[in-house]
C-alpha cells in the first residue's frame, strides 16, 4: 500500500513536472538534472519501503533519509524546469531544497548516534547552527547580497567547525562508545561530507570565483547535482546498511 502511494503520487505530480522545452543531447547540464530527478525518486521509495524490513530504533533515520531524497525530488522537478527553459541557474530553489535537507543530513548524525548509545542534545545543535550558518551565507554571495570571497569563506569556515565537531568534538565522543557497525557508519558518513561535501565549495569557485559566466555557470550545475546525488542518496544508503545490519544482529 505505501508503495502504491507513493507511485500513485509521483504518477500525479503537477503539470509542472512535463514542462519545459525539449532536453537537447548537447546540454549535458539539462540531462544531469534529469538524471538526478529519477535517482532522488528512486532512492525514495527505496528507503520509506525498507523503514517496514529495520527495527524499530531504525525507522526514524530511514524516515529522515527518504524525507531527504523526497523533498531534493520534489525542488529537482521545479530546477530542471528552469534550466532546460531559461539556461538560468535555479539559484533559489536550490537554497530552499538545501534549507531543508541539510539540517535533515545533521539530524541522521544525530540519530544514528542516539540509537545506539547517549549522545547530548547540544550536538545537534551546533550541527544545525553550523548547516544555517553555511547555507546563509553561501546564498547571500550566489544571490549578491554581499560579496562572493567573504561569503564564501564563512560558509567554508562553517563547513569546517561542522567537521570539527563531528571528528574531534561531540560526535566523536560519543561514536567511542558505539557499536562497530554504528562506528564503521559513522565514519562514512564523516568521509562524505569531508569528501562529499567539498565538491559544493568547487562548484560555488567554479561559478562565482571563476567567471560565473558561461561554461562556468553550466559547470556550477553539474558540480552541484553531481554533489546532490552523492549526498543525499550515498548518506542514506549508508544508514540503510547499518539499519539492516543492526536490525539482523538484535
Amino acid at each position: 500500500m505505501k508503495l502504491l502511494l507513493l507511485l500513485t503520487s509521483a504518477i500525479a505530480l503537477p503539470s509542472f513536472a512535463a514542462s519545459g522545452g525539449d532536453l537537447q543531447a548537447s546540454d549535458l547540464t539539462g540531462v544531469s538534472f534529469w538524471l538526478v530527478t529519477a535517482a532522488l525518486l528512486a532512492a525514495t521509495v527505496f528507503f520509506f519501503v525498507e523503514r517496514d524490513n529495520v527495527s524499530s530504533k531504525w525507522k526514524t533515520s530511514l524516515t529522515v533519509s527518504g524525507l531527504v531524497t523526497g523533498i531534493a525530488f520534489w525542488h529537482y522537478l521545479y530546477m530542471r524546469g528552469v534550466w532546460i527553459d531559461t539556461g538560468e541557474t535555479p539559484t533559489v530553489f536550490r537554497y530552499i531544497d538545501w534549507l531543508l535537507t541539510v539540517p535533515l543530513l545533521m539530524v541522521e548524525f544525530y540519530l544514528i548516534l542516539a540509537a545506539c548509545t547517549n549522545v547530548a542534545g547540544s550536538l545537534f545543535k551546533k550541527l544545525l547552527g553550523g548547516s544555517l550558518v553555511m547555507l546563509l551565507f553561501g546564498y547571500m554571495g550566489e544571490a549578491g547580497i554581499m560579496a562572493v570571497l567573504p561569503a564564501f569563506i564563512v560558509g567554508v569556515a562553517a563547513w569546517l567547525y561542522m567537521i570539527y565537531e563531528l571528528w574531534a568534538g561531540e560526535g566523536k565522543n560519543a561514536v567511542n562508545q558505539a557499536s562497530p557497525a554504528v562506528m564503521s557508519a559513522y565514519n562514512t558518513m564523516m568521509w562524505i561530507i569531508i569528501v562529499g561535501w567539498a565538491i559544493y565549495p568547487a562548484g560555488y569557485a567554479a561559478g562565482y570565483l571563476m567567471g560565473g559566466e558561461g561554461v562556468y555557470a553550466s559547470n556550477l550545475n553539474i558540480v552541484y547535482n553531481l554533489a546532490d546525488f552523492v549526498n543525499k542518496i550515498l548518506f542514506g544508503l549508508v544508514i540503510w546498511h547499518v539499519a539492516v545490519k543492526e536490525s539482523a544482529s538484535a
